[in-house]
């Protein structure tokens, strides 16, 4: 059996991040707003033993044209923790992960909401911080212009020193609630944060108690160079999205790096990149099948994406044409490196200009797209060349798609030994073994 198994997160807001999943035969159209869909979901992940349910979010409706975003099934989605509190009553081990903004919340506010939702849930939350990085949600929160980018990350930084000290109010058996004396908790293990730094001023203490896991686990998405420091530093499961093995090594030393530079234990960061997966009878079925979820892409929103990773108007090419090679495309100012990539997927697929631009409006990330044989194996590359500590899985389309992974990949992954057969606790921290915060308090 192999010394390390694969972690398994599940990307559920959208339901699936392809912009045509919607639209693919037999999917739910609206699975992103329906909780009867979202519980069977959610039911399904946790029998086939993943670590964690991975809500995203979006604080305003996405900046991108009207003909495109009248396409997009993004639109609508519940809050994340009012879902996730609902779904934590009819799942008892599966993670619940939800998105919350550190540029338009307050700390007490998110300390708060995630104390509740571990305490609900019996140990099983987790906070993926974000600075949120699309300019129309400023204008939802009383400003007109969106704060810059280094300033969101130095409030981040403070937000979650401040986020863990309220979660550290109380010792773990403050709260004897002794009947007899008439004692409901011991004032001496409690403690006032009265934090007062450049950025927040929160006195505390949190009105709830520590949370089951001392800490709900801590998720950071950021790719950028304070996006890496941020979850060197402070991350313990790391969502990013490398395109392919090399980079992902790159990616993953560089994180890791930071941590122990940090003080941190290397282990003590799990590194889960997005990986949209397609599983089909064959490895052709497979291809076929990611083909006609991408042809589901309309084409006018498609060729403005490849527009943009061209670096170049591609409005004019022949829409059932090959791609013209690199040195006949029109002159660009914009990233070479990701043209380059353009012009090989092109050349390694043969996709003609219509399929590559459909490619890069549904969804253009790392992919797995094959049989559960040959997908297990290209996982275990991946763990064993030290690119991940697992995937934070995109499902193509709604129920098959994620019906594919858990019935039919999982069972792989298991028997080649890369994936849990059982959970072995019942906190999302035992899942990810990762230790138990101690109270920086209490001792």
């Amino acid at each position: 059996m192999p010394e390390k198994q694969l972690h398994l997160t599940a990307f559920m807001r959208p339901v699936s991040l392809h912009t045509g999943a919607w639209r693919y035969p037999g999917s739910y159209p609206d699975a992103n707003f329906n909780l009867a869909h979202l519980k069977s979901f959610i039911q399904k992940l946790e029998a086939a033993k993943f670590d964690a349910f991975f809500m995203a979010d979006h604080l305003a409706v996405l900046n991108m044209p009207l003909e495109a975003l009248k396409r997009s099934h993004t639109v609508t989605s519940f809050e994340p923790f009012t879902l996730l509190s609902a779904l934590s009553q009819v799942t008892d081990k599966i993670g619940l992960a939800a998105t919350a903004s550190t540029t338009y919340d307050e700390p007490y506010h998110i300390a708060r909401r995630f104390a509740s939702l571990d305490h609900l849930s019996g140990g099983r939350a987790a906070w993926n911080i974000v600075t949120t990085g699309n300019p129309e949600s400023s204008k939802n929160f009383g400003r007109d212009e969106h704060v810059a980018h280094g300033e969101r990350y130095k409030r981040a930084r403070e937000f979650y020193d401040v986020v863990t000290g309220l979660w550290d109010s109380f010792a773990d058996d403050a709260f004897i609630r002794d009947a007899a004396t008439g004692v409901f908790f011991d004032p001496g293990k409690m403690h006032v944060l009265d934090h007062r730094g450049d950025e927040l001023r929160v006195r505390g203490p949190l009105n709830i108690a520590r949370p089951v896991q001392g800490w709900p686990v801590i998720v950071q998405a950021g790719q950028s160079e304070a996006g890496r420091q941020l979850a060197a530093e402070t991350a313990e499961v790391v969502f990013c999205s490398p395109r392919d093995l090399e980079g992902a090594r790159a990616l993953y030393a560089d994180i890791k790096g930071r941590a122990v530079a940090a003080g941190r234990s290397r282990d003590g960061v799990k590194i889960l990149p997005a990986a949209l997966v397609i599983v089909g009878e064959s490895v052709e079925d497979a291809r076929a099948k990611r083909l006609a979820l991408d042809s589901l892409v309309h084409y006018d929103s498609a060729i403005a994406s490849l527009s943009v990773a061209l670096g170049a108007d591609a409005s004019g090419f022949d829409p059932d044409g090959a791609l013209p090679a690199e040195e006949a495309l029109p002159p660009t100012n914009a990233s070479h490196t990701s043209r380059a990539g353009v012009v090989k997927l092109a050349e390694d697929e043969g996709l003609t200009v219509r399929q590559l631009a459909q490619r890069y409006g549904g969804y253009s990330g790392l992919a797995f797209v094959g049989t559960p044989e040959t997908i297990a194996e290209e996982m275990g590359v991946w763990l064993r060349e030290e690119a991940s500590d697992g995937f934070t899985v995109v499902f193509p389309f709604l129920p098959q798609g994620l019906d594919d992974v858990t019935q039919r990949l999982v069972p792989e992954l298991q028997r080649r030994g890369l994936f849990r057969q059982e959970y072995t606790g019942s906190t999302l921290r035992e899942h990810l073994g990762l230790p138990r915060p101690a109270n920086r308090f209490f001792s």
